[in-house]
């Protein structure tokens, strides 16, 4: 049997074929920054696109859909750690996960991880992404002083943390070190 669709579908197809066309390369190279293996990485990138396609009809403009995505693909990557993170506590015991993540990684991950919610964002976005301070807030649709202050307040916990030697490996300079605009 034949199934017809409608008009809006093939649009609806057609939209995130080039959606995904255009952005695919940097949700995947943005989830292997976080996953650092093939698999995991795909993983991610499949159930990023699968968001976007249940939320296409609410991300309706053109120049939110990459910030739309990379934060998505973010929160997908963190929650699949943190799942991992919660499985494998006895991670060094284990030889199969040994050197899957370097100890810096995982200490900055979990530092990282532990920043309230609005400040995780807006690091990622700005750090790992290379966003500036302008570009984050039209994205978040917040005052850019906010998100300097988000980016101050975040550094400021971080270096809480590090100072306070909650990781014990971590190289304490790479915090300190801020990107210029």
């Amino acid at each position: 049997m034949k199934v017809e669709h409608s008009l809006y579908d093939v649009d609806k197809e057609a939209r995130f074929q080039n959606v995904y066309d255009s952005y695919m390369q940097d949700v995947y190279r943005l989830c292997f920054s976080y996953m650092k293996n093939k698999m995991d990485t795909e993983d991610a990138v499949q159930e990023t696109f699968c968001r976007f396609y249940q939320a296409m009809e609410r991300v309706k403009e053109e120049e939110h859909v990459k910030g739309w995505l990379l934060v998505t693909a973010g929160n997908v990557c963190k929650n699949i750690l943190k799942h991992w993170w919660r499985k494998n506590r006895s991670w060094q015991e284990n030889e199969e996960t040994k050197g899957r993540y370097d100890e810096y990684e995982i200490e900055m991950l979990e530092l990282v991880l532990n920043l309230p919610v609005k400040y995780k964002t807006v690091v990622y976005l700005y750090y790992y992404e290379g966003y500036n301070s302008v570009q984050i807030a039209k994205l978040l649709k917040k005052p850019e002083s906010t998100i300097r202050t988000y980016l101050q307040k975040a550094k400021k916990l971080l270096k809480q943390e590090l100072n306070e030697g909650n990781a014990v490996g971590v190289n304490r300079g790479s915090v300190y070190q801020t990107r210029e605009e």
